[in-house]
C-alpha cells in the first residue's frame, strides 16, 4: 500500500445527526481544510498542524491525539478492528470535513480501501465538482448542501451547484440548505429549481440554522412556508434540525 497521508481534525464513531441517514451510526472521517467560509460553519477548518484527535474505543470518547498528517495504515487498522469488534453496528462511512474534496488525490487511493468495510457517504458543500467526477466511482451515497447567501454568505456559487448535482445524482443524493429567518422566498425558489432541474425525486432538506443556546434560528410558521415553497417543484421536501445539537456529542 502506497497511499498519502491526510491531515485529519477527527476520527470517531457516532450517529449522524443530519440530513437523511439522521440517527444512523457511522464512523466519522473529518477532513481539515475549507474552500468556503460560510457565516454559520460551526467546524474548525483550518489546516492548522494540530494534532488529529482518534476514537479508540466507538462512541466511548477515549480520543487520544495522533501527530498529522495520518497515515491510511491506521486509520484502516482502527476500522477493521471497529468492523469485527462491533459486527453491524456501523452503517457507513461518513468522509466530512471541512471539506473533504479538497483532497481528492488522496481520497483517490483511501475510498476503495475504506469501501471494503463499509459504503461511502460524502458530506460536501457541493462546489467541487471537478473532483466530485474523478472520485464518483469509489462513493455510494452523497449528502450536498446548497449555499445560499442569506445563511452562508457565499454567493454566485448556483451554477457550481447544478453542475455538482449532476454528477452527484448518478448516485443516492439528498441536499440541504441551511435556512434562517434572513432566508428570503425566492432563494428556496432557487434551491428547488435547481434540484428539479437534475432530478425532482432527489430529497430536499431545509435544516434551521441553530444558534448557540442550541434554539433554533427560525420561526416554525417560515418553516412551513419555505417547505411549501419548495413543494411547488418538488416531491420530498423535509424540515430537519441537527438532532446532535440537542442530544449532545454522543
Amino acid at each position: 500500500m502506497n497511499s498519502p497521508p491526510a491531515e485529519l481534525a477527527e476520527v470517531f464513531s457516532s450517529i449522524q445527526g443530519e440530513g437523511e441517514l439522521i440517527g444512523l451510526r457511522q464512523v466519522f472521517i473529518r477532513f481539515r481544510g475549507c474552500n468556503l467560509q460560510c457565516d454559520y460553519c460551526d467546524t474548525p477548518t483550518a489546516r492548522t498542524g494540530e494534532p488529529c484527535l482518534m476514537e479508540q474505543t466507538p462512541g466511548r470518547r477515549d480520543f487520544v491525539p495522533v501527530t498529522n498528517p495520518v497515515a491510511l495504515e491506521r486509520i484502516l487498522a482502527l476500522v477493521d478492528g471497529w468492523h469485527r469488534g462491533w459486527t453491524g453496528v456501523h452503517h457507513s462511512v461518513s468522509i466530512t470535513g471541512g471539506e473533504p474534496l479538497m483532497n481528492y488525490e488522496i481520497l483517490h487511493s483511501w475510498l476503495p480501501e475504506l469501501r471494503a468495510f463499509l459504503p461511502i457517504y460524502l458530506e460536501t458543500n457541493g462546489v467541487m465538482h471537478t473532483a466530485l467526477e474523478r472520485l464518483i466511482g469509489h462513493i455510494d451515497m452523497i449528502g450536498m448542501d446548497i449555499k445560499i447567501p442569506s445563511t452562508s454568505g457565499c454567493t454566485d456559487l448556483w451554477d457550481d451547484h447544478r453542475r455538482f448535482l449532476e454528477i452527484a445524482a448518478t448516485k443516492k443524493t439528498v441536499v440541504k440548505v441551511v435556512v434562517d429567518e434572513q432566508t428570503e422566498d425566492w432563494e428556496i425558489e432557487r434551491c428547488a429549481e435547481i434540484v428539479r432541474a437534475v432530478a425532482g425525486s432527489i430529497p430536499l432538506i431545509l435544516q434551521p440554522v441553530t444558534n448557540p443556546d442550541n434554539r433554533i434560528g427560525i420561526s416554525p410558521v417560515k418553516l412551513l412556508e419555505f417547505q411549501e415553497i419548495a413543494c411547488r417543484n418538488l416531491h420530498d421536501v423535509r424540515v430537519i434540525p441537527q438532532t446532535h445539537k440537542f442530544m449532545g456529542q454522543l
